[in-house]
C-alpha cells in the first residue's frame, strides 16, 4: 500500500470520487481513505506516476507520504 496526502479531500463524497478514479485506472485496486487526516492508502499495480496523474486529472492532486510518516 502506498499512502498519499490529498489536501483537497474534504468529505466522504471526495473519498468515493477518489476510489472511483483509482479503480477506473486499476479495477483490482484497494483504496482506503482517512478524510480527517486527508490521506488515502492505495494498493495497486498501477505506477505511482499513473496514480498521481489520474488523481490530479480528477481534481485531487496527491503527494506521497513517507513510510515513516504514516506511523
Amino acid at each position: 500500500m502506498r499512502t498519499y496526502s490529498v489536501p483537497d479531500m474534504s468529505c466522504g463524497g471526495c473519498a468515493k470520487a477518489i476510489a472511483r478514479i483509482v479503480t477506473k485506472l486499476d479495477p483490482a485496486a484497494e483504496v482506503s481513505a482517512d478524510v480527517a487526516a486527508k490521506r488515502v492508502s492505495i494498493g495497486s499495480q498501477a505506477s505511482d506516476a499513473d496514480l498521481r496523474a489520474a488523481l490530479a486529472r480528477g481534481g485531487y492532486p496527491a503527494t506521497p507520504v513517507a513510510a515513516d510518516a504514516t506511523a
